[in-house]
């Protein structure tokens, strides 16, 4: 292991630790990370200060709040459209002599956002259209706090080759649980990684009982609060498929030695088991406040950023192995990450579309997984040595999502017929 490269996340090397109060840019600032990071970066200003602030344009109302609470310079939306009824809510919040903040508008928005003058990013964005605004907070000598996990999944020979050591924390809760207990060794000190799941709201049902499972119900989290494209990745397990790939491209372990088992309480986010048979373990209440922190303030804590334990109450503890053919979306994860090249973007791309095809009632719950698992297995094996462009992801990413329509669509006539 000292001879392999050095972890894209390690919590001994800081990347630009600064002193006093940061100045931060939240990319997905209407959603649940951003509004999370909003929340604790208003208990703490003296700490920290939002300078811009991003989002896809849905939600303009919030956002044109949270620039108002914030007094940040720069607001952008993904959706051009958005612009006049954004205008129209920042003007409806500021006082008649205030200055409005400066508005950026489309696609490349938060890509330029992402380059600004700040210390760190937050990328709270959801899917791979996050890969852009990531290589350019990189590029940028930007701190990456990372809860966009598509975009390493996607581009991660490109992450790589740009993030300097130290300069990418993980937010999701299980990576910033592993981050936290690798700092308690060295890297040669690792045996493996564990990774918890949740289970979701079908923990315990066979493949066959999934089989009519509906949209409510798999919206149903037993534990999280989350949007709903990940808690439908949580429900088939893809979540957990993608995070078994981040934690090898953020900490370098082969896949052989990360472990994923189910853990319905979520209380502990994960494990790292050492060589010399000590496991520790990240636990608290399910929070995403607390990885939030770790992501905007390491190496230094943020004093009550989130709930903790009450000790003084009887609790249990559970954990069971993985059940791989009723969720088969890890072990296909393991294949495609293995794979590399284009092979991840494509599982993502396809499964993005399988959800949102499921969740307009086009496809059964197990359809989505069938349907990844045929575009993965008609894209095939990257040739060996390829260098990876943002145009290879783009292409492949287009080709993944049609096919998943097309295979989708197929697959509704069918069940109609």
């Amino acid at each position: 292991m000292s001879d392999s490269p050095a972890p894209l996340a390690d919590p001994h090397l800081v990347f630009d630790a600064a002193e006093g109060r940061r100045d931060l840019v939240i990319l997905g600032s209407t959603g649940s990370i951003g509004t999370q990071a909003i929340d604790l970066v208003l208990r703490n200003p003296d700490r920290f200060r939002v300078t811009a602030l991003s989002a896809a344009g849905g939600r303009v109302a919030l956002l044109a709040e949270q620039a108002r609470k914030l007094r940040v310079r720069t607001v952008a939306v993904a959706a051009e459209d958005a612009v006049p009824a954004l205008r129209e809510a920042l003007r409806e919040r500021y006082g008649a002599d205030e200055p409005l903040p400066e508005i950026l508008a489309g696609p490349e928005a938060a890509t330029r956002l992402a380059a600004s003058d700040c210390h760190t990013v937050l990328n709270g964005i959801t899917g791979s259209i996050g890969l852009a605004p990531t290589l350019a907070a990189l590029e940028a000598g930007r701190t990456l706090a990372l809860a966009n996990k598509e975009s390493l999944i996607v581009g991660g020979p490109l992450v790589k080759a740009l993030a300097a050591p130290g300069q990418i924390i993980p937010v999701d809760s299980e990576h910033a649980a592993l981050f936290q207990a690798l700092a308690a060794g060295t890297r040669a000190d690792v045996r493996k990684l564990v990774v918890t799941a949740s289970g979701g709201p079908f923990r315990g049902r066979t493949r066959s009982d999934l089989a009519d499972v509906t949209r409510e119900q798999a919206l149903a989290h037993p534990t999280w609060a989350m949007g709903p494209v990940i808690t439908i990745n949580s429900a088939t397990l893809v979540n957990k498929g993608l995070e078994v790939i981040e934690a090898h491209l953020l900490y370098d372990i082969p896949f052989d030695r990360i472990e994923v088992v189910v853990h319905p309480q979520s209380y502990v986010h994960s494990m790292v088991e050492f060589t010399d048979g000590s496991t520790l373990a990240q636990a608290t209440p399910p929070d995403m406040r607390g990885p939030i922190a770790i992501g905007l303030g390491w190496p230094q804590r943020i004093p009550d950023a989130a709930p903790a334990f009450d000790w003084s109450k009887a609790a249990s503890w559970e954990f069971y192995p993985l059940d791989n053919e009723a969720f088969p979306s890890v072990g296909l994860a393991r294949h495609v990450g293995t794979l590399g090249g284009t092979a991840p973007a494509v599982f993502n791309a396809a499964n993005e579309e399988c959800v949102d095809a499921f969740l307009a009632g086009r496809l059964p719950f197990n359809g989505i997984m069938d349907t990844v698992t045929a575009v993965v297995s008609e894209h095939g094996t990257p040739a060996p040595g390829t260098s990876l462009t943002v145009a290879d992801v783009l292409d492949a990413e287009t080709w993944a999502r049609a096919r998943a329509r097309e295979l989708s669509a197929k697959a509704t006539a069918e069940a109609r017929a």
